[in-house]
């Protein structure tokens, strides 16, 4: 296939940017539901950051909630689904469970 032909195929296709995508199908920025899935895909975010870090200390997640005085079981929750943890639990987690430290930032 020729260059030109890409060209006309690459226009065709109208490739869409991630924040286009999201405002296609969550609403724009600021409405509720658009609000409500960024809350959400944060909250999976702090989730696997827990997980990364553990793995990275070679730690099950047995040897994490010994650590925290927790349940294998809440540590796998709470990697699968950050959202609904307390800033205790959650400090306790990076700090005691995992030598980490814990910054949180707030944005207006």
């Amino acid at each position: 296939m020729n260059i030109t032909k890409k060209r006309e195929q690459r226009k065709k296709m109208k490739t869409k940017t991630l924040d286009q995508i999201k405002e296609q199908y969550y609403g724009e920025a600021g409405t509720t539901e658009r609000d409500r899935i960024e809350r959400e895909l944060e909250a999976l975010r702090i989730g696997l950051k827990i997980r990364m870090a553990r793995e990275k200390k070679d730690m099950t997640q047995t040897e994490l909630a010994n650590r925290i005085n927790k349940k294998r079981t809440f540590i796998s929750k709470v990697e699968n689904d950050g959202g609904n943890i307390t800033l205790k639990t959650l400090f306790d987690i990076v700090e005691r469970g995992l030598g980490g430290k814990l910054n949180i930032e707030v944005q207006l």
